[in-house]
């Protein structure tokens, strides 16, 4: 595996290919020698941040491999081993660069997979074609959607807002996207005397450590000397007295979010088109009309009908004046002609209130008095922008804080219609008008770490239960900022969180190749989730859920019941809403005796050894261990 980069995702995605699935990496970073001091710091800081984060010294083998360059182009891919490699990310902040070397990369190796750091998801989409089908005129009778052969283009704000997203709503980033449904990885405590342990949609693992930490740390040191036990069948998991579990189940608003009033994100609703004072003189004046109606017809008598008609023509001032009429008539035409006079100015002013209010509703809305329960979002940025999608998909009532009314995210925000606040966050107030006092959590992402930081602090402040997830660039930083918070509010939950590290597993698993949906990590071992199809694996076709389960090896966890020409190939992505008649895919309550065929596709949870034995491969070795030794031209999925 091959990554080029110069920032921190090319150091979290280079530990994540090589601690989480053992495999060989080479890393491509610009020069430390002959640059200038700020790019030679940058990448020596790189270089010492990769083997602590790794835990390997320049000797050891399974450390990856370092190769210094200005430029990735044809001569620096080839010295990285482009030609032999099995997969290359391309994860450079500039889109340019990442182009360029994945056309020369093609070039090299046309049955490479590729995987490219894009922002804008248009352009990603054209280029994988065109690789796609680079990749297929090269080699004839190359299948374009073959494994070995795929183009995904990813974007770190795409692949971290899921991970976001479900912190707002569970506090937790281990989850899994499916077919644009968010599942999590929850650990559940042992149950009491005369309780009943929740399943889950399934029991992933059974934890060494039954200890709960109260403030939310996440993941558990070994404590037990067996380590977790992954994939327990039915048996080990009843006889499992007081130990921990990790179950699976399904991200969801309503189960996680309390009860709030709802938003309206179509339409504009009567009490913010017209203000109190407005409504209390328009009803006023329909009362007064009303009375006068009634009064016409008592001292006139006739039918209800002619009366009011009558007092509508006075109060327009378009009836004949009541000369030669009784005095009470007078008298009922000179109020009604007063009322008249003073309908028009209201009406006028609900006319210009209505016109300025229907301009602020198709630009931006304000929070609605007495919402509850709602996200408050710092920061449209492009993080902000795809978390903020992200959360309106799962219909989570959110409002949005953003000091640059230009920023990329306004216009997004403004076609959902979710109720943005204009202002800077660390000013007295803008917290305020975003009702964070009842809001159930605050996501922090604006770009700087003290900005972050310091709406957190005041947030606390304001609600000391509020859940606060930060977007924190430092990793020393974070981990200083997390255990402060964490010791002056346990109670409350607080994450920091690096877009970098959330998305490294993505890129990690599109490296691996499409059918890998993500990894979840048990203490100091690790779940795979991967989409496979059943034909070609003897140990799935033709028999049960039931029977198809190895337990600590592999378990089939959801079946796919689209047609075969309507699936994603790529499970893990978000699906376009509305895209092409596509039915609803996912199955994950299955039954036992349900038989796999061959033409099915299933979604299982497997350990790094057991997807190996069912893809073909050698089982993975330790991290720790020897590399393993490839014969020049092999290939590794």
């Amino acid at each position: 595996m091959i990554v080029c980069g110069d920032d921190a995702l090319a150091e979290r995605l280079a530990a994540e290919l090589t601690t989480v699935y053992g495999e060989r990496v080479t890393l491509v970073v610009p020069p430390a020698r002959g640059a200038a001091p700020s790019q030679r710091a940058r990448a020596s800081a790189l270089l010492s941040r990769m083997q602590a984060v790794i835990g390997r010294a320049d000797g050891d083998p399974t450390a990856p491999r370092v190769v210094e360059a200005t430029d990735v182009d044809e001569a620096t891919l080839a010295e990285a081993g482009v030609r032999e490699a099995a997969a290359l990310a391309l994860v450079h902040d500039d889109d340019e660069a990442n182009i360029h070397a994945a056309l020369a990369a093609r070039r090299l190796n046309p049955r490479l997979r590729l995987v490219i750091r894009l922002y804008n998801r248009k352009l990603g989409q054209h280029l994988e074609e065109l690789l796609d089908q680079a990749a297929a005129l090269a080699v004839p009778g190359l299948d374009p959607q073959a494994l070995d052969t795929s183009t995904t283009v990813l974007s770190d704000a795409d692949t971290a807002a899921p991970a976001l997203a479900a912190t707002a709503i569970t506090g937790t980033s281990k989850v899994v996207q499916a077919d644009g449904l968010l599942l999590r990885a929850a650990e559940r405590t042992p149950p009491g005397p005369g309780e009943v342990a929740d399943p889950g949609l399934c029991t992933l693992a059974l934890l060494s450590s039954t200890v709960n930490d109260p403030a939310g740390a996440e993941g558990s040191d070994a404590s037990g000397r067996s380590g977790p036990t992954l994939l327990p069948d039915d048996a080990t998991v009843a006889a499992a007295t007081g130990r921990g579990t990790v179950v699976l189940e399904t991200v969801t608003h309503t189960a996680a979010v309390p009860p709030a009033r709802a938003l309206s994100v179509r339409g504009v609703p009567f009490g913010s088109l017209f203000s109190r004072r407005l409504r209390w003189s328009l009803a006023g004046l329909v009362i007064s009309v009303c009375a006068l109606a009634v009064a016409t017809w008592w001292t006139g008598g006739g039918h209800p009908l002619h009366a009011a008609y009558v007092t509508l023509l006075d109060l327009f001032a378009i009836n004949d004046p009541a000369l030669g009429k009784p005095a009470a008539r007078q008298v009922l035409q000179l109020l009604a002609g007063l009322a008249g006079l003073l309908l028009l100015p209201v009406l006028f002013a609900a006319a210009l209130e209505a016109l300025g209010t229907l301009r602020s509703a198709s630009a931006l809305r304000r929070p609605p008095r007495g919402l509850s329960g709602h996200v408050v979002l710092l920061g449209l940025g492009k993080v902000g922008t795809r978390v903020l999608t992200r959360l309106r998909e799962l219909d989570i009532p959110v409002v949005c804080v953003e000091e640059d009314p230009e920023a990329r995210g306004i216009a997004v925000a403004r076609r959902l219609r979710v109720p943005t606040v204009i202002g800077d966050v660390t000013q007295e107030g803008v917290l305020e008008s975003a009702q964070v006092h009842r809001a159930h959590a605050l996501l922090a992402l604006t770009s700087s770490d003290t900005t972050n930081l310091e709406a957190a602090l005041y947030a606390r402040s304001v609600k000391q239960e509020l859940r606060v997830a930060l977007r924190l660039y430092d990793d020393d930083f974070a981990a200083a900022v997390y255990r402060t918070l964490r010791a002056a509010h346990p109670q409350a939950l607080t994450r920091s969180r690096s877009v970098s590290t959330l998305a490294a597993p993505a890129f990690a698993g599109a490296m691996m190749g499409r059918q890998i949906l993500g990894a979840v990590p048990v203490e100091r071992r690790v779940l795979l989730f991967a989409a496979l199809d059943v034909a070609g694996h003897p140990q799935l076709a033709g028999r049960t859920i039931a029977e198809s389960f190895r337990p600590g090896a592999w378990r089939v966890v959801a079946l796919d019941t689209a047609a075969p020409g309507e699936r994603l190939p790529d499970l893990a992505a978000t699906p376009v809403r509305g895209g092409g008649g596509r039915s609803a895919g996912l199955v994950w309550d299955l039954h036992p005796g349900h038989v796999l065929r061959s033409e099915d596709r299933v979604v299982l949870a497997a350990t790094r050894q057991g997807l190996a034995e069912l893809l073909g491969r050698r089982a993975a070795t330790a991290p720790r261990q020897a590399p393993r030794q490839a014969p020049p031209g092999s290939r590794r999925g």
